[in-house]
């Protein structure tokens, strides 16, 4: 089963995109937040001020259970979500941090903003998990084991099937791989003729 994801090419141009609908900014702003913290719809659903927290380091954390496998999560907060969050934080009635509308809506709203934006793939909310797996986290060098711990995941297999190991991320490993090697693997000129 292919489980699609957008390329950072798709993430700027949906993330720059002005949009004349509020509601399909809105949505647009809730995957945004997803794209960045890996988390589930039912799991964005439920978001509250509660499940943030500052950490001694400073930095803010989502510290929840995943509602699908009630297994914990914690993610550090990047400046998108952060932003999204001062963006929303505090504007639902019942304390939730985003107004997300049912699933179907928001599925329906996204193949509007795929169009809009010139995105030619069946966009889901859960695409965006795999967003967060492949192209925000896996192809800047986070490891697998850490994408799964924050995805939720209770073994690694459950996330290699999110995660797509693109070209870039393969070039950018040998690079590391290279400057370590190269570094080792001194040959030294040979004095003597080489026959070949």
């Amino acid at each position: 089963m292919d489980r699609g994801y957008l390329t950072d090419e798709e993430l700027d141009r949906l993330a720059n995109k002005i949009f004349a609908m509020k509601r399909l900014e809105v949505i647009r702003d809730l995957f945004l937040f997803s794209c960045y913290t890996g988390l589930a719809y039912i799991d964005l659903k439920h978001l509250s001020a509660d499940m943030l927290r500052r950490w001694p380091d400073g930095n803010l954390w989502i510290d929840t259970k995943r509602q699908k496998t009630d297994v914990p999560v914690h993610v550090r907060l990047l400046d998108v979500p952060i932003r999204l969050i001062e963006k929303y934080g505090g504007t639902t009635k019942d304390g939730l941090l985003f107004p997300v509308p049912s699933n179907q809506k928001v599925n329906s709203y996204l193949k509007e903003i795929a169009s809009v934006c010139g995105i030619d793939k069946d966009l889901t909310f859960h695409c965006f998990r795999h967003t967060f797996a492949t192209t925000v986290t896996l192809a800047n060098g986070v490891p697998i084991e850490t994408v799964s711990k924050m995805l939720g995941h209770t073994n690694i297999q459950t996330t290699q099937i999110y995660a797509r190991v693109i070209d870039t991320k393969i070039n950018n490993d040998m690079e590391v791989l290279a400057g370590k090697l190269n570094a080792k693997a001194m040959i030294r000129p040979t004095t003597a003729a080489v026959g070949l």
